[in-house]
């Protein structure tokens, strides 16, 4: 295996082991205190969340976590991080898992400096100006939330599924270690497959 960086404008980090960097990349963009957002499922038993929260206590974060994301990530969860960001003045969100963290991760990231209810920039209430940094280690590929602007929230008032997209929830960083994907049953990895298309044909 070939280990690389790209660049466009996300940094992705390819390769085995890269999710060890986690602590060094965060540390580019300053702070000290990060939120582990994550599902518990494969993100925990391949060890990953583990490496992450190593990693950034190596690089000097305090670290708290958000963990049990479901898929189809709702608004409750997003305001209890939103909570999280405010009570410990969190300054970085690391993202470990797939799509649906990745979502929650922004979400909370946008809704976290805003005044007002976050889900008013899902009802077209209000505009993104700033987002914190949000970091990925990504556990299964799939919707490429990991280089996007976008996120999909559900509110689960109404049970309303809804968007945003903005350059600023672009993730600053992404680990994507191919060998964290390794243990997906590989009907879930049919699904991630037939994710990419969709999303692909769909544009």
């Amino acid at each position: 295996m070939d280990n690389f960086v790209y660049y466009a404008p996300t940094k992705f980090v390819f390769g085995r082991y890269t999710e060890k960097r986690i602590g060094e990349l965060a540390k580019e963009f300053g702070g000290t205190r990060a939120l582990v957002v994550y599902g518990g499922g494969s993100a925990v038993r391949s060890g990953a969340v583990g490496r992450a929260v190593r990693s950034l206590h190596a690089a000097g974060f305090d670290t708290f976590n958000l963990e049990g994301i479901q898929p189809n990530p709702a608004d409750d969860r997003v305001r209890e991080g939103i909570e999280l960001v405010r009570m410990h003045d969190i300054d970085i969100i690391i993202a470990v898992g797939g799509g649906s963290v990745i979502d929650t991760a922004k979400a909370i990231a946008l809704g976290a400096l805003y005044d007002g209810d976050f889900w008013d920039f899902y009802c077209g209430k209000a505009t993104p100006v700033a987002a914190i940094p949000v970091g990925v280690v990504l556990t299964i590929p799939a919707a490429g939330s990991e280089g996007s602007g976008n996120t999909v929230i559900t509110r689960l008032d109404g049970l309303h599924k809804m968007s945003v997209g903005s350059s600023l929830l672009r993730p600053r960083f992404a680990i994507m270690n191919p060998e964290l994907t390794m243990t997906l049953p590989w009907f879930q990895t049919a699904c991630g497959v037939s994710d990419m298309l969709c999303h692909i044909l769909e544009r």
